[in-house]
């Protein structure tokens, strides 16, 4: 039998939460509802979900604080918030969120946007990474199987699941240009920014002090392409 997703909800406003639950219940996913950002992590912490839909604005924190002690786990996440600002959204896609919603919002469209998900994290699954290949670019080398990037001098970064995903897509097609949709799938979204967030952030990462060659380039119209000779090993 097919173990089903199981989605934790955290929203302070209980009618709305109950909503989304009674929602993807009809979906048959599996659902548990939190008020706070508190009994939500301490329930994380007992038993890992697969995704969490998250609130901003909640009783006892901020849903930000919330998403940056969850980022390096292996969690799907989607933001559902009042809060439409564009420091919001750009922090939270930084912070590794998958995708943000901004209230009000209609329930069929949170299912469809929590299947994208769902399958763009099985697709991630079904084709597992040899744990011992890595790859050696412009004096970096990244280890996939532990989302690791070490650079020549003793520092070390450590990837969201949408970085290493987005970095294994340009290592796999040096100087070829990838669109917007190749680079995020299905999760694309109509004038979504999520994109140009995401490059921005793996730019910062995989950029080597003192370089202003930027090896991520953007071709205006076209996409992104990575600049550098890139060795398997």
């Amino acid at each position: 039998m097919t173990k089903k997703c199981l989605i934790y909800i955290v929203e302070d406003e209980k009618d709305l939460g109950t909503l989304i639950c009674n929602t993807l219940n009809q979906f048959y996913f599996d659902t548990k509802y939190f008020g706070n950002g508190l009994e939500a992590e301490q329930n994380i912490e007992a038993k890992q979900p697969d995704i969490c839909i998250i609130d901003l604005t909640l009783p006892d924190m901020d849903g930000i604080d919330l998403i940056r002690r969850l980022q390096h786990k292996n969690i799907g996440i989607i933001i559902v918030s009042g809060r439409d600002a564009l420091t919001d959204r750009v922090l939270g896609l930084e912070l590794g969120a998958d995708d943000y919603i901004t209230k009000p919002f209609e329930p069929r469209e949170l299912v469809a946007r929590v299947q994208s998900l769902q399958r763009r994290m099985q697709l991630h699954e079904e084709k597992p990474v040899n744990k011992t290949q890595y790859a050696r670019f412009s004096g970096l080398t990244y280890h996939p199987g532990s989302l690791t990037l070490n650079t020549d001098t003793p520092r070390q970064e450590t990837l969201s699941r949408a970085e290493a995903d987005m970095l294994m897509a340009l290592l796999k097609h040096p100087y070829q240009i990838l669109s917007r949709d190749q680079l995020l799938g299905e999760n694309t979204v109509p004038y979504d920014r999520s994109i140009d967030v995401r490059v921005s952030r793996l730019r910062k990462k995989i950029q080597p002090e003192n370089d202003k060659n930027a090896l991520i380039k953007t071709v205006y119209g076209a996409g992104y392409m990575l600049v550098t000779e890139v060795e398997w090993g």
